[in-house]
């Protein structure tokens, strides 16, 4: 029994660790309600806790760049439920505020003299981040207020589904769109640059009154909101229930989530009487005088059609649930991962099943459970993209298939995607979850493919998250990449060791003749300046191998090499070792810098060396550890101004 309490206790803490440091969804909130209720009456039924059960512990260490700070006081999580009849029994005979339960990130609020001084996420409850830049660029939040003594607050920073909608329509990459506001909303209060914030658009609403010196709120949570509304803050919507009524509350809530432009995800009760919720105390994780009402995940019935094996970059061969499409939250769904042969086996899945699926808070679609349980899904025995054999192993106690062959394309995503990069082929739009994708339905095998996707534009424009103009940018990107010089190609090809500048060198050295650089000897390599043997050794290996050759050979019928225009600036770089940090003036970015200093022969580092020739920092008097380590090795630190001067 305690072998299960601790896989359970592990899979929770994952899945909360990537959720809450992360804004990563490893499962849907009804997986994460049913394993937690699941591992909380294993408790009870055995005594057995372990020290970092999530049932009794409130969040995680924070992992950030942000300066932290420790709360005053513990801020703890609430108790749930999705029983109307157990929230009836908690409200006995009192009566209290319900209002939505938001779904975005708890933020701490201090005012110290009308002005905001001081904002704190709620973190691991313990110890919180400090963004109190960014929360002075939340749109609806007073800069001033009339209340001059100290206040402190709490409430949730979010942003609007419409705000959200917007800023995904504004990105072109598929897998650069953010799955929900929630998400954005995390990523946007932690950023380090506060003008990002101020660009997204984020909201707050407040929905506790801590601390505010002086003030008679008539022992009463209500009053406080109203108080705090009057102070310029918007707070959270909020009913006054009763036992009696609370369930007509529910009811009316439930018909205005759909339309309700601000995430949520439930419901919160707290009781009205200020002393008497005090009086009521805490356990090591909920306070007493609140409880969260979640709402009942959207569920709807379908036919299984299949089982779509889906090979990723590890080698793991997941199982995608295929289904007759139904609508869940207002979208239509087709598809649901399965996971692991665990769960499928679990599932007892079969083609023609009926099952149950739904998609908790418009998040990620799930097989809930299967009416039928016929079984008969077959494991395949072959990778689906490469045809090598596969094997089932135990996983952390679950059971996965993995292709077992090593030169299986699935595998080579990183090596497709370095292909694709902004320095090599430069293909807009194609990042490295675009290609795995690409790779597990079989459409990209070798280099070559990525010029062929073109067979492919049915299928990819009806790719869930893709579309037609999805599609129409990726194949343009495509065509446009096909035109590219030497340098670049033998860059994105990868050979071990050859970074972008000596790609360049040796393409230089070879007058830009494609035939002349695969040709080229071991011997002719350690002659061009800057190549070693180890170098050497690798490129001629490369070369000499009869599949790279191939491989080479079909992706040239698609290439164009544009005619090389030996550039006529002066090598006046040359030996040379420049680093570049900090913000710049005169050059768009880093890259265009890095191309110019290139262009004259020069070379760029990342880090300071005993080799580096120069330090570039606007700020010569910086305090940062490239400055310092420049000032240590007695490197010459110049601005752009000085550079450009040179």
């Amino acid at each position: 029994m305690r072998k299960i309490i601790e896989e359970k206790v592990r899979i929770l803490n994952e899945a909360r660790r990537a959720y809450e440091q992360e804004d990563i969804e490893l499962m849907t909130n009804a997986e994460y309600d049913a394993l937690y209720d699941e591992l909380e009456a294993l408790e009870k039924k055995t005594g057995i806790i372990l020290p970092d059960s999530p049932v009794h512990n409130v969040g995680y260490e924070v992992m950030s760049e942000l300066p932290k700070e420790r709360h005053p006081k513990r801020m703890l999580s609430l108790d749930k439920t999705k029983d109307i009849e157990v929230l009836k029994d908690f409200i006995g005979d009192r009566k209290g505020i319900l209002s939505w339960k938001v779904d975005g990130i708890t933020t701490v609020l201090t005012y110290e003299n009308g002005i905001l001084t001081k904002a704190v996420t709620r973190g691991n409850g313990d110890i919180g981040e400090v963004i109190t830049s960014n929360a002075r660029t939340f749109r609806n939040l007073p800069k001033e207020i009339p209340f001059k003594g100290r206040l402190v607050l709490r409430g949730e920073a979010h942003i609007t589904y419409s705000r959200f909608e917007y800023i995904n329509s504004t990105l072109e990459d598929v897998d650069a769109k953010y799955k929900n506001p929630r998400n954005l909303c995390s990523g946007t209060v932690r950023q380090l640059d506060s003008s990002v914030a101020a660009k997204r658009g984020v909201d707050f609403l407040a929905f506790t009154l801590v601390e505010a010196d002086g003030v008679d709120f008539r022992n009463s949570r209500d009053y406080q909101l109203t108080w705090l509304s009057d102070q310029g803050f918007a707070a959270v919507e909020r009913k006054m229930v009763t036992r009696e009524n609370v369930a007509e509350a529910v009811k009316w809530y439930a018909g205005e989530v759909r339309n309700y432009d601000i995430p949520s995800d439930g419901l919160v009760f707290t009781f009205d009487d200020i002393e008497y919720g005090q009086s009521l105390g805490e356990t090591s994780k909920y306070p007493r005088d609140a409880i969260a009402f979640k709402w009942q995940d959207e569920t709807a019935v379908t036919k299984l059609i299949g089982i779509e094996w889906s090979p990723s970059r590890t080698g793991l061969i997941n199982p995608v649930a295929v289904f007759e499409p139904v609508q869940l939250e207002g979208t239509s769904v087709s598809r649901a991962s399965v996971h692991n042969l665990s769960i499928m086996q679990q599932l007892k899945l079969g083609e023609g099943d009926e099952i149950e699926v739904y998609k908790a808070n418009m998040i990620i679609p799930q097989v809930l459970r299967n009416n039928t349980g016929s079984g008969t899904i077959v494991i395949p025995d072959t990778c689906p993209v490469c045809g090598g054999r596969t094997k089932i192993r135990e996983d952390n106690d679950a059971r996965v298939l993995v292709c077992m062959n090593p030169d299986c394309q699935a595998k080579h995503v990183k090596g497709f995607a370095h292909f694709a990069s902004r320095d090599a082929m430069n293909i807009d739009g194609m990042s490295e979850q675009t290609i795995e994708k690409f790779v597990s339905r079989g459409f990209i095998r070798t280099y070559a493919d990525f010029f062929r996707l073109d067979r492919y534009k049915d299928e990819i424009s009806s790719m869930e998250g893709f579309g037609e103009k999805s599609c129409r940018n990726i194949l343009a990107s495509c065509e446009a990449a096909r035109k590219t010089d030497c340098a670049r190609l033998l860059y994105g090809l990868g050979v071990p060791n050859f970074g972008t500048a000596t790609a360049k060198t040796v393409a230089k050295a070879c007058g830009y003749d494609w035939d002349k650089i695969v040709n080229l000897t071991r011997e002719e390599l350690m002659g061009i300046n800057g190549i070693g043997d180890v170098m050497a050794g690798d490129f001629a290996d490369y070369f000499a191998d009869g599949d790279n050759r191939a491989k080479i050979e079909d992706l040239l019928s698609y290439i164009e090499f544009e005619e090389a225009h030996e550039a006529d600036t002066i090598q006046d770089l040359e030996g040379k070792t420049f680093v570049i940090t900090g913000s710049l003036n005169s050059f768009a970015n880093r890259d265009a810098l890095k191309k110019e200093i290139e262009d004259r022969g020069g070379k760029v580092a990342g880090s300071v060396s005993s080799r580096t020739s120069y330090l570039i920092n606007n700020d010569s008097s910086s305090s940062s550890s490239k400055n310092r380590k420049a000032r240590e090795l007695g490197i010459p630190v110049i601005t752009e101004e000085e550079f450009l001067e040179m």
